[in-house]
């Protein structure tokens, strides 16, 4: 037996929206600890993460561990009839094949209660090494989000470039070239608008440019986002989600034909 409740269901169509563009079908891994998920997208260029803790639940209950396949755009489609401050609870028996999804509104007057058919899927956990993070960038959601939008009209692929200073961000296409230089500011009045840089040594990558827009869906999920870089390796872009948990997306840097 599988029961979770969120006291507000705009959460759950955060978390969902954020990465269904991204991944398709995906297994919600539930135990005692809470519900994560690993997903690829179609393509298998980048990788998604989802870990929610049980404390973050207005009530959790998995009395053994349930691996839920479910189809993100789907399960959108019935958190979208969902009001956004409506109590929202999960809830599948241990051999069932669907996801109970019940909505009740804040003062109780309407309850809603769908089934979302459970699908089977091969559960490929990858293992992401412990890797220590030369360069991490700690910066506003909303900062990034735009950076990426502007950018991505210049060109498809960007450099990120990590130094003392701040962080770069630089694009080259048909139309031109652009860069974005974001300084340190770990002294901003709120803890939302500082830019912190933590440099082992400096580091530049490039990326496809279509993926970080995919990421940038989570901004609403927070107003922090957290990029986390070494040579060589997937940049890491975590969005935490206030004290439950985060979503993190991981994407592998493009090689420039020239150096091999």
């Amino acid at each position: 037996m599988f029961e979770a409740t969120l006291s507000e269901a705009s959460l759950l169509k955060k978390i969902v929206d954020s990465i269904r563009e991204l991944v398709t079908d995906a297994n919600l891994d539930c135990s005692d600890a809470g519900i994560n998920m690993q997903a690829m997208d179609s393509s298998h260029v980048s990788l998604c993460a989802l870990s929610l803790r049980n404390d973050g639940f207005d009530h959790f209950r998995c009395d053994r561990n349930l691996s839920l396949g479910v189809n993100l755009a789907n399960l959108s489609k019935i958190l979208k009839c969902a009001g956004n401050t409506d109590l929202v609870t999960l809830k599948s028996e241990d051999d069932a094949d669907t996801l109970g999804v019940k909505f009740e509104s804040a003062k109780q007057d309407r309850i809603s209660e769908f089934e979302l058919k459970l699908i089977a899927l091969d559960a490929e956990h990858l293992g992401i090494p412990d890797t220590n993070y030369k360069a991490q960038i700690r910066m506003p959601s909303t900062d990034f989000q735009r950076i990426i939008r502007d950018l991505q009209v210049i060109g498809d692929t960007c450099t990120i470039s990590a130094t003392k200073e701040g962080v770069r961000f630089s694009v080259e296409g048909d139309l031109g070239a652009g860069n974005i230089a974001v300084k340190q500011n770990p002294n901003a009045e709120k803890e939302e608008e500082k830019v912190e840089v933590h440099i082992e040594e400096p580091v530049s990558l490039t990326f496809a440019l279509r993926y970080l827009n995919f990421f940038t869906k989570a901004t609403p999920l927070g107003p922090i986002v957290a990029l986390s870089m070494s040579p060589d390796v997937p940049i890491v872009v975590e969005y935490p989600i206030d004290t439950t948990g985060f979503v993190r997306f991981y994407l592998a840097p493009k090689i420039d034909e020239d150096e091999e």
